[in-house]
Order: C-alpha cells, then sequence, then structure tokens
C-alpha cells in the first residue's frame, strides 16, 4: 500500500519552490525566508523519511489489520458518521502523540528532527523523523475500535496534507472562527517557536480545540525564534536525524542509577537528576 501523502509530493515541492520565490520578488524584512543549504536539509530529511517509512508502512498495515480482525465490531466504510468519529479519533490520537513526543525525552528524540530548523517555511514541513516508529501505538485504538485500517492510514495521510500549509510566514492570522475551532499558520508558528512561551504548546494537528480543552494552547504574541533552545548547528541529515539519540545515550551511560537512566529516558527533554 502506497501512502496518498507520497502522491502529494510534487505538489509539495512545487509550492516550496512558489514560496521561495515570493521571498525573493515580495521580500518581507519580518520574515526569514529560505537559505539553501537549510532548505536541501529538509528536503533530504523529507525523502529518507519517505525511504525508511514505506516498508515501516507495510509493518503497520500488519498490525492494524490484526488488531481489527479481533476488534469486537467493524464500522462501515460508508457510513458517513464512521468517517466523522475517525476525523475526530486521528485528530486526537495526533494530539496524545505530539503531547507525548514532547513531554518524553526518547520520543522526543523523533520529534525533535522537524524542530531543528532555525527558519519556518513550507520546506520546514518536509523536515521529517527517520525513526516513525514511535508512531503505531498512538493509532492502534482506533483499529481496535474497528475503524478499518485503510480507513486510518488514510485519515492519516489527510492529515499530513493539511499540516504541510500550516509551515508559512507568509499567512497572518485567519479569520477568527477559524483560529478558534482550527490549527492555522499562527498557531504552528507559536508552536515551533523556542522562546519560552511558545514551549510545549500547540500540538494540535487539524483542530486546535484538543489544545484549548487540555490547556497547552498559546496564541502567537511575541516574534517567534525558531529552532531548538539548543540548536545543533550541522546541516549533515545523519546528525539532524539521530543527535539526539546519541545525547540521550551518552546521558544514559553515565548515569549512576537506575533511576536517573529511566529519567533521562522517560523524563521530558533537558531532565536531570537532582542534585545531591
Amino acid at each position: 500500500m502506497i501512502p496518498a501523502v507520497v502522491y502529494a509530493i510534487p505538489a509539495f515541492v512545487l509550492l516550496v519552490v512558489v514560496e521561495a520565490l515570493s521571498y525573493r520578488f515580495l521580500p518581507d524584512d519580518d520574515e526569514r525566508g529560505y537559505e539553501l543549504r537549510d532548505t536541501v536539509t529538509s528536503m533530504s530529511m523529507g525523502a529518507g523519511s519517505q525511504v525508511i517509512g514505506l516498508p515501516w508502512k507495510a509493518v503497520t498495515v500488519v498490525v492494524f489489520a490484526a488488531a481489527f480482525t479481533v476488534a469486537p465490531w467493524h464500522l462501515s466504510p460508508s457510513s458517513p458518521w464512521t468517517w466523522l468519529l475517525l476525523f475526530f479519533a486521528d485528530d486526537l490520537a495526533y494530539y496524545v502523540f505530539h503531547r507525548a513526543h514532547h513531554r518524553v525525552r526518547v520520543l522526543w528524540a523523533s520529534q525533535v528532527v522537524h524542530h531543528s530548523s532555525l527558519r519556518f517555511n513550507l520546506s520546514t514541513a518536509l523536515r521529517q523523523s527517520w525513526t516513525p516508529m514511535t508512531t503505531l501505538p498512538f493509532w492502534l485504538p482506533l483499529a481496535l475500535l474497528g475503524v478499518p485500517p485503510w480507513m486510518i492510514l488514510l485519515q492519516q495521510s489527510v492529515s499530513l496534507v493539511y499540516q504541510f500549509f500550516l509551515h508559512t510566514e507568509r499567512v497572518d492570522r485567519l479569520w477568527r472562527p477559524v483560529e478558534w475551532v482550527f490549527n492555522t499558520p499562527s498557531h504552528h508558528r507559536a508552536h515551533h517557536g523556542s522562546n519560552y512561551v511558545y514551549l510545549d504548546r500547540n500540538y494540535g494537528g487539524i483542530l486546535i480545540v484538543w489544545d484549548r480543552l487540555f490547556g497547552t494552547f498559546e496564541a502567537e504574541g511575541e516574534r517567534v525564534v525558531y529552532g531548538l533552545t539548543k540548536n545543533i548547528e550541522t546541516h549533515n541529515p545523519l546528525r539532524v536525524a539521530f543527535h539526539e539519540y546519541a545525547a540521550t545515550w551518552r546521558d544514559v551511560r553515565a548515569a549512576r542509577t537506575w533511576r536517573d537512566r529511566a529519567g533521562y529516558l522517560l523524563g521530558p527533554p533537558g531532565w536531570a537528576p537532582a542534585s545531591r
């Protein structure tokens, strides 16, 4: 099964080019735009994620199919209620997945890739992890609820395509009711900020209502500083992909107790044992 998002890749690349040209001919001093090495790194990370993701998708299909087989009931793809349920269930699963990947360091080691750019443009959307294996448990409950696996994968692709368009500084705030319900470029700019006020905020995929409900929403206010709280200063795709795994391993190996080792793995990024 080829993920539907693969078919959107040519459009993604074309839109990256269009946005880059817009900065060339309609520059804005308040926006950072594009930088060649950064863009090449983002595109390389996106290409690598697809190469790794295709075989992993086959594993995901098998696991989802097994879960769907033992589900107590099977929801009908022909029912609009199934699609409505899937829309909200998928978006909630994404919220939980995204929040966990910011708050658990061993998961953050995968998510950090997407936040490693000092720029924020459509190419940043393509800067994806090369370790997609951590995603599966968060969507498995949907298959156990009786949602057909192909529907889950399709809705995941719809969400990813939607989120591609969030990665831009060229779109200001939208109509207020839209900003209240949906994730928008403004909300997602705040999510990518390394400013203290924006850390661990706005985890939503298509909807922003989960953040409002669970207390993780922050409106874009002060100028966003993109990147990490400690930037990695590299354009090497291998280092971008795996630097946090290496750093986590160094901390775990140097830890003196099993409790500290667990803290470095399962605590939030930046966790350190209390001084004794």
